[in-house]
């Protein structure tokens, strides 16, 4: 497989606070790498250290090849890295359509425009015309999901993505994730809920206050062991 990411020694601070400390990781073309560990690991800092929106990272993080360490946010994601943010962030009095078309704003072209947003998320489709205020959280997360992939991007990283949600609508987009591999996506999860997060994924990093403390294929550790590097047991 193609090394897609590349991150070495990456820093992480905000002030004086040292919230990542020297971690090492990669995603392959194709690939499902879930962040897992608890609140304050580091995992949301990491991401937002990726697509370049903290005070100050140190490290070298390389994208498809090129070196996108001291590069702004938008020419990160000019060179096909999306970010679904914590907390959905979309605009309450535009209608779903409306936020998705920003996505494509980007202008990076490629296969998924809005009727593949619309065949992956049928839901949407049905209520295109109405705002995104309107909607419940799950479905503010699928446009949030959505107007990522109207970017048309190489990477996608998903910050905790089953945030809020009720067990059905946390498994109705799990069930998706595939489907946005088939589009050639390559994907980095952060999450809290293991299960799910490791039935998903191809590799893993489970970060402990900063660091990384267990990396791998879930099915090489067993769960006491992924258990142990969560809890820092």
């Amino acid at each position: 497989m193609t090394t897609l990411l590349e991150i070495r020694d990456l820093n992480v601070f905000y002030g004086h606070f040292h919230s990542v400390h020297g971690i090492d990781m990669t995603c392959q073309e194709g690939e499902i790498l879930s962040l897992i560990g608890a609140n304050g690991a580091g995992k949301s800092s990491t991401l937002r250290a990726i697509i370049g929106q903290v005070p100050r990272a140190t490290g070298t993080m390389r994208f498809a090849g090129q070196d996108i360490s001291d590069i702004p946010t938008p020419d990160r994601i000019a060179s096909g890295v999306a970010l679904v943010p914590e907390g959905r962030r979309l605009f309450p009095n535009l209608t779903i359509e409306e936020n998705l078309k920003i996505g494509a704003y980007t202008g990076r072209k490629g296969p998924i425009g809005l009727m593949e947003v619309y065949d992956i998320f049928p839901a949407l489709k049905e209520r295109r015309k109405q705002l995104a205020r309107q909607l419940s959280g799950g479905q503010q997360q699928m446009v949030a999901i959505g107007r990522a992939l109207m970017m048309n991007p190489r990477l996608v990283l998903f910050d905790e993505i089953s945030l809020g949600l009720s067990p059905k609508i946390i498994g109705d987009i799990y069930a998706v994730l595939p489907r946005i591999r088939d589009h050639g996506l390559s994907m980095v999860l952060v999450e809290q809920d293991i299960s799910r997060s490791l039935s998903m994924a191809d590799h893993f990093i489970c970060m402990l206050e900063g660091r990384v403390s267990l990396a791998g294929r879930p099915q090489d550790f067993s769960r006491a062991q992924i258990a142990a590097s969560y809890f820092g047991e």
